[in-house]
């Protein structure tokens, strides 16, 4: 606490994190960020959602469309399948229809267009013009508590309408409930059924002015309009607390995080609230435009996972049960996304909360019987392949974070990976996962190798020699896949011969022996073994000449392909996230300035200071945990291998705050055309390793990385 105290403190008034923050970055193209106002890992994130809900609306926003059915108090950021968008509010003037409505025609719903030209989102805060209804809309929040402020025209008709109906994208209501206490507070419950099969979201509702009346409107009363008289630019704030337990639940989250009505001190506390978080690593960098990029990735890291406990500690668990921890609970775990990078950079920036994420995690895992796979307000969806939860815990376990227990977590990696479901029984009878009894035969088999040697590195950590074994064997069942001849990962059936007829360029989405991706971006999803890997294609120089070739190999679209395969680089997809370790495996088979060079060509293309300015969608903060990672010089490639391999810094100077204090990582001759490491020193001392161990980064220290023009072997 200290430590950021004095982070703070070091930033003068006129120059603080969060002035740095674009929340709109990634707001367009393929990003899906979520827009509008939150905490950090807030439950609470409040802002506009769209009549438009297909694939580029998953976060209820794009910046390429303008319409608005009303501000909701829980969004995603950045996923793939849409949901949430729960206990949506609109103001209105005069007689609606109530019902989401149809763009093409003006007044046939309860939506409005957005005056994008005085729209103003800033990190807590979230403010546009509705054109329709001449009201200006104003949004900030607490962590379970939003915060709305509408500035109304003269009406006699004025009102704000709750809409219960309307989720998001996949999900519809089940069960509504809303009634009205006194004449300034309403109650109500939203059950509803989408990505998340059973999810229960709870709110109180207090006004700052009395409505005059409070009517259950449109079909099966999921609409609830509180009417008002108004003058012109008068001003009504609302407060809607929410919580996954119970009605009584949002009342305690309003009674401790917002008994009053200054909109003014809750947006300066939001703001003091992400200025703190992001101040975690203090960046000097003389070019504003890198650090915006820079400022609003830590930003978009840090939207998730997401507060899923009242302020008593109670919470809705894995099967639905109500139960109470003195540990904060959440929610929102993309695990197959942020076990690469997002979490790692977690368990530097963030060690309390890295610890926290886990104890939730082996909650889930006592009441569903396994580790979350992708969890949404108390649900498993199962989306995605593998097991990616047991990088994220082993990895916990081998850097020693604290805050759970490790032996415990330990029953959990070998519980979730002992179970017999999605693909795991046939690969215990056959080894490998044949393509012609599952779905998807080797995205699944390859990331449950890859946990299977995550859970070794955490067998080795606690001294379980029979299981690190055991595991280690395990996790080489992707070579089962090597196809020695084309030089490519396949598909294998259940009589040990290859799919015929095959394509490398072949991708049908999510119908195919890969998950969103063909055999150019797999034949590489080998973090954790890529010495032996290399083998399989003859040697070290084989195997560097086929990795260069996915770089240069065209774009060639076969099938079906996926949306998520973005961010080209031949076929090479940065956009998607079985790509983001390959450009470092260069530096890991002796050739980093190739790492230095793709790492530079991806950081100054695909990531920019724009609303399209994310190559793919963001997921939970995965591709920004990239970002921040490869900007500050390292990233970790194989999961819970607990060591930063190297690669091209762009910072001048970032100061971490780490676990033992502050870890300096500066760079001398640093510059757009000096891309390569020349040398390193760690405290004073040559570092003559193409990695750093995770142990010499939160011990606190300086890293200091000589920058050049000429690839040098300087390790």
């Amino acid at each position: 606490m200290y430590l950021l105290l004095l982070f703070v403190a070091a930033c003068s008034p006129s120059e603080k994190p969060t002035d740095f923050v674009d929340p709109l970055i990634g707001s367009g193209g393929h990003g899906h960020v979520f827009v509008g106002a939150n905490v950090p890992f807030g439950m609470v994130q409040l802002g506009p959602t769209s009549i438009n809900q297909g694939w580029d609306w998953c976060s209820g926003y794009n910046r390429d469309e303008e319409s608005v059915i009303g501000f909701s108090h829980t969004h995603l950021s950045g996923t793939g399948i849409g949901d949430l968008f729960d206990v949506t509010v609109m103001p209105v003037v005069g007689n609606v229809v109530y019902k989401r409505g149809d763009i093409e025609q003006p007044g046939s719903g309860l939506w409005s267009m957005a005056d994008r030209t005085q729209e103003i989102a800033k990190p807590g805060y979230y403010s546009v013009p509705l054109k329709r209804y001449g009201i200006k809309a104003e949004v900030t929040a607490t962590a379970r508590v939003g915060l709305h402020r509408y500035t109304f025209p003269e009406s006699k008709e004025a009102a704000l309408v709750f809409d219960l109906e309307n989720g998001g994208c996949w999900d519809s209501a089940k069960e509504t409930f809303m009634q009205a206490e006194g004449d300034n507070r309403i109650v109500g419950y939203r059950y509803s059924e989408g990505w998340a099969s059973d999810q229960r979201v709870y709110f109180v509702a207090e006004f700052s002015k009395p409505f005059d009346s409070f009517e259950l409107k449109g079909e099966n009363n999921m609409y609830g309009r509180a009417s008002f008289a108004t003058t012109a630019g008068e001003e009504i704030m609302l407060k809607v607390a929410i919580s996954p337990v119970g009605i009584d639940g949002a009342r305690l989250a309003m009674a401790g995080e917002l008994p009053h009505w200054d909109f003014e001190k809750v947006r300066k506390d939001a703001v003091a609230a992400w200025d703190k978080e992001l101040s975690r690593i203090r960046l000097t960098e003389q070019d504003s435009c890198r650090k915006r990029i820079f400022y609003t990735a830590m930003y978009h890291a840090m939207m998730a996972p997401m507060l899923f406990s009242d302020v008593n500690g109670d919470y809705r668990a894995a099967d639905g049960t109500i139960c109470n921890s003195a540990t904060p609970q959440y929610t929102g775990f993309s695990l197959w996304d942020t076990y690469r990078a997002k979490q790692p950079l977690m368990t530097i920036i963030q060690p309390e909360k890295s610890g926290e994420f886990v104890s939730a995690m082996l909650n889930i895992c006592d009441k569903q019987g396994d580790l979350p796979v992708w969890h949404l307000w108390g649900n498993e969806t199962n989306c995605m392949v593998g097991d990616p939860g047991i990088p994220v815990v082993a990895d916990a376990i081998v850097k020693n974070v604290a805050g759970f227990d490790r032996e415990k977590a330990f029953e959990a990696i070998k519980k979730t990976a002992a179970n017999k479901e999605r693909g795991k029984a046939q690969r215990d009878k056959y080894g490998y996962i044949p393509c012609d009894l599952f779905h998807e035969p080797v995205a699944y088999d390859m990331e449950y190798a890859i946990a299977d040697a995550a859970a070794a590195n955490a067998a080795k950590a606690l001294g379980k020699d029979a299981d690190f074994e055991h595991f280690t064997r395990k996790s080489y069942s992707y070579r089962t896949y090597f196809d020695s001849v084309s030089g490519f990962i396949r598909g294998v059936d259940s009589n040990g011969n290859f799919r015929e007829p095959f394509s490398p360029y072949y991708a049908a989405h999510r119908e195919n022996d890969y998950c969103e991706g063909n055999a150019w971006q797999y034949t590489w999803l080998v973090p954790h073994d890529i010495y032996n890997y290399a083998e399989l294609f003859g040697g070290r120089e084989k195997c560097i000449a086929r990795l260069d070739s996915l770089f240069i190999a065209p774009w060639i679209e076969e099938g079906n392909s996926s949306p998520d395969i973005t961010g080209l680089i031949g076929q090479f997809a940065h956009g998607n996230e079985p790509s983001h370790h390959i450009l470092y495996l260069y530096t890991m088979l002796g050739e980093p300035h190739k790492t230095a060079e793709k790492v530079r060509q991806v950081l100054a293309t695909q990531y920019r200071d724009d609303f399209d300015g994310v190559s793919g969608n963001e997921d939970m903060g995965q591709m920004s945990a990239w970002y921040l990672m490869s900007a500050l010089g390292f990233y970790q490639v194989e999961p819970a291998g607990a060591r930063y391999w190297f690669g091209s810094p762009i910072v001048q100077r970032a100061e971490l705050g780490v676990k033992g204090g502050t870890f300096v990582i500066e760079t001398v001759n640093n510059s757009d055309k000096n891309i390569y490491i020349k040398s390193i020193t760690l405290n004073g001392k040559p570092h003559n390793l193409p990695y750093i161990e995770h142990g010499d980064v939160e011990k606190g220290g300086t890293l200091t990385i000589e920058m050049g023009d000429t690839p040098v072997k300087w390790y």
